[in-house]
């Protein structure tokens, strides 16, 4: 597929993937300058306990993600979107009505489950048209508008705060998820036809599971992935209280998320230009190799400074850390799906699943770790980036290709 199939500009398919998609990042990061009041309103004790408000959508992305993806292989990639969103829909209104801290998680795992939906299947749609480096420079394109989704989700998050309660916030992420639907209705083809759709066979997705599983430069990649990821999920989860309470930022909280949220961005940018010339794997080299650096001496320097460095310090690491991950994220996905587009739907999903289970253990150890100082963060970016580092040389080590 691609977008000219349709009478949608690839403009407008970039633009309506990266919407999808974005649901999740919304549905996270505009929870963020909620959280200590969420916690006060439904009696949590333990501060570190609020990030379940975000672990817990992981949890049900990453456990759906195996799902979705193979139903969208056997019956279509839209309509399994629309079944997403409607889980999704019904999480976000158990949230609101629900009036215990476990009621609300509940439905922040069914958003979780929801999401999983557009976010691993519009993946599919893009390798359904695109491979290679051209699918990287879409998917690139895709996370340079995504991106600003986190980068503003938070100050919206709180303004919202400003005129009504926490929960005002999931009807704004509801009304998301309902444009988003009508606008795929409304604009783009099914994009997987019905002679390519694959039968619902249990033995054929364990099958494709396994292709995926064996398959050393998607598993290595998705690995990888998985790793840098973790240390992404460790910052998103411990963001507000270390900004918003240990930087003493209060609302000036949005405005540094959403800074370092563009340093994404305008790598994805910068990635979606180079890789057609470069390539997917040096730019992923380079980027690990620069991302180690900065990441072990800043590290050390942690140590030296208790945990406390100043908060100008602090940013000047973070923005070009930041945009490290911006150049790895789209490409080690690229890279992982570049051997399976003939299972695209299950490949996507296996991948998808994994890199998110990972992410989610470690990203969750990171934020419980946390201890008033960034030094559990710092050490989760060097010690992962490193990991991750290893585990592409050995990929690269052992591809046959």
């Amino acid at each position: 597929m691609s977008a000219t199939q349709s009478n949608m500009s690839k403009g407008e398919f970039v633009t309506l993937m990266a919407v999808l998609i974005s649901i999740v990042a919304f549905s996270i990061d505009a929870m963020l300058p909620a959280l200590t009041q969420i916690g006060a309103d439904l009696g949590v004790h333990d501060p570190n306990d609020n990030q379940l408000v975000i672990s817990s959508l992981f949890l049900g992305f990453a456990v759906a993600q195996i799902v979705f993806g193979p139903l969208s292989d056997s019956f279509g990639r839209k309509p399994m979107i629309y079944l997403g969103i409607a889980i999704f829909i019904g999480g976000c209104l158990l949230s609101i009505y629900g009036t215990s801290f476990s009621a609300m998680l509940t439905g922040r795992v069914l958003q979780g489950i929801g999401v999983a939906a557009p976010r691993i299947i519009c993946v599919a749609i893009v390798r359904d048209g695109y491979e290679g480096r051209g699918m990287a420079q879409i998917m690139s394109f895709i996370m340079a508008v995504f991106v600003l989704v986190p980068a503003l989700a938070p100050a919206v998050g709180q303004g919202i705060l400003l005129i009504a309660d926490w929960r005002a916030i999931f009807w704004v992420f509801l009304a998301q998820g309902v444009i988003a639907a009508i606008w795929l209705w409304m604009r783009l083809p099914e994009t997987l036809s019905a002679e390519n759709r694959r039968p619902f066979a249990l033995k054929r997705i364990f099958g494709a599971i396994l292709e995926t599983c064996k398959t050393r430069v998607a598993f290595g990649y998705t690995i990888a992935a998985g790793l840098i990821f973790g240390a992404f999920v460790g910052y998103l989860i411990t963001s507000q209280q270390i900004l918003a309470e240990q930087y003493a930022l209060g609302d000036l909280f949005p405005l540094y998320f959403g800074a370092l949220a563009l340093a994404i961005g305008g790598a994805s940018v910068t990635n979606a230009r180079l890789v057609q010339q470069r390539g997917m794997r040096p730019l992923c080299y380079l980027a690990l190799y620069g991302l180690n650096g900065l990441s072990v001496v800043f590290w050390i320097y942690t140590l030296v400074m208790a945990g406390n460095p100043p908060l100008w310090i602090f940013m000047a690491y973070m923005m070009p850390a930041f945009f490290c991950l911006g150049i790895l994220f789209g490409n080690f996905n690229a890279l992982a799906m570049e051997p399976l587009g003939h299972i695209a739907g299950v490949a996507a999903a296996v991948i998808g699943a994994i890199t998110t289970l990972i992410s989610l253990s470690l990203g969750t150890a990171i934020g419980q770790a946390y201890d008033g100082t960034i030094l559990p963060l710092i050490s989760g970016f060097t010690f992962l980036g490193l990991a991750a580092l290893g585990v592409m040389w050995l990929t690269e080590r052992g591809r046959t290709d």
